[in-house]
């Protein structure tokens, strides 16, 4: 017997689902709204589902509920496609937007096949990207942390030595014997520089458990293949694995690379092409540690220190591809820099960058 499909477009919130039904052919139907909780979920798959002979196909927009709807469906048997709302197609004339009519689109766009779905990493991997984020957040508020401290000295007319950076060994002990003959200013004294042990704690507490979770991870190979190259240590390499998962789902360089967002935008029309800034429509934090990786081709290439040990017991292969893209990323920033100027150029690099990052990523020896 020949199944008969069934289209379902979800506009997913916090609270509501407003839900949408497209058969083979005909427009569209607004099925109503339901409660987003399993139960009512459950009830509208045995509302809609018809049984053996329809086979039901749902989509909603990728957003803050993450997948757990997805996996849900999953588990009804229920295909799901989870799109990416920056690609969607949508009227130029259209004005009035309501949940109705996106669960209208989402569905007439799915039966049309002009939905493009984003990865839906496993459980074990999410957990792993919610870890990195995490770190990456606390950095943040350290940053913050740091910065209210400093400020406050500064309001004091206090600033520590001539090229003391924030955090430092130096910083930490110029920071030590300050006193203040207010109560009030030692406790606001005493509250910030708290603020940054906690900040700092809970820094090296993540981090800790970062190196506990790739230990376990199956994609360790990979993490300990990318720290190969130069720039890229076991921080960033675990970042780029946990954000764009297994490399070899990427069908070349140029699609990696506009993951990131690290490739020029474009308008053309006719004769006329104008290439604008990076499009930055890709992975915000991917992005910005390739381009902090990149800094390091400012350098001539060489392998010692950290690199070195980094690359020990590693194979031949790697270790090869690791220093063209030392070569080719140096002569890069040196010719760019002085064409386009320093922050131009590492842009450039970060994208080629991404490039080789992506070449390690399909080789045996990066995924064994």
């Amino acid at each position: 017997m020949v199944q008969r499909s069934r289209f379902l477009g979800l506009d997913v919130h916090k609270d509501t689902i407003a839900a949408a039904i497209c058969e083979e052919t005909g427009r569209p139907q607004s099925y109503g709204t339901i409660a987003n909780d399993p139960a009512a979920i459950r009830k509208l798959v045995r509302a809609v589902g018809g049984g053996t002979a329809i086979r039901l196909v749902a989509a909603y927009e990728a957003g803050p509920t993450g997948f757990v709807l997805q996996r849900q469906l999953a588990r009804l048997r229920v295909e799901c496609l989870v799109a990416a709302p920056s690609l969607m197609p949508r009227p130029a004339g259209e004005r009035v937007k309501t949940d109705r009519r996106d669960a209208l689109l989402l569905a007439r766009l799915l039966r049309s096949g002009d939905l493009t779905p984003v990865w839906i990493p496993d459980e074990t991997h999410e957990a792993l990207r919610d870890l990195v984020r995490a770190r990456a957040d606390a950095k943040v508020d350290l940053l913050r942390a740091r910065h209210r401290l400093a400020k406050f000295l500064l309001r004091k007319g206090l600033a520590p030595p001539v090229r003391t950076q924030l955090g430092s060994i130096k910083y930490q002990a110029w920071l030590k014997p300050l006193r203040f003959p207010s109560p009030n200013e030692e406790t606001v004294f005493q509250d910030y520089g708290g603020a940054v042990d906690q900040a700092v704690q809970r820094v090296r507490r993540l981090e800790s458990e970062l190196r506990r979770a790739a230990e376990h991870s199956p994609h360790l190979h990979l993490i300990a293949a990318l720290q190969c190259l130069r720039g890229i240590a076991f921080l960033t390499a675990v970042t780029i694995v946990a954000e764009a998962g297994d490399l070899r789902r990427f069908k070349g360089a140029r699609q990696f690379m506009a993951y990131t967002g690290l490739v020029p935008s474009e308008h053309s029309s006719g004769d006329a092409v104008h290439r604008g800034p990076i499009t930055k429509t890709g992975n915000a934090l991917l992005r910005h540690v390739l381009g902090e990786a990149a800094h390091h081709a400012r350098h001539r290439p060489g392998v010692a220190g950290n690199l070195r040990q980094r690359q020990a017991g590693v194979p031949r292969q790697l270790i090869d591809l690791a220093w063209n893209a030392q070569q080719r990323l140096h002569l890069r920033y040196r010719h760019l820099s002085a064409r386009l100027g320093r922050p131009r150029a590492l842009t450039a690099v970060a994208r080629e960058l991404a490039g080789f990052v992506w070449a390690l990523g399909q080789l045996p020896a990066a995924v064994a």
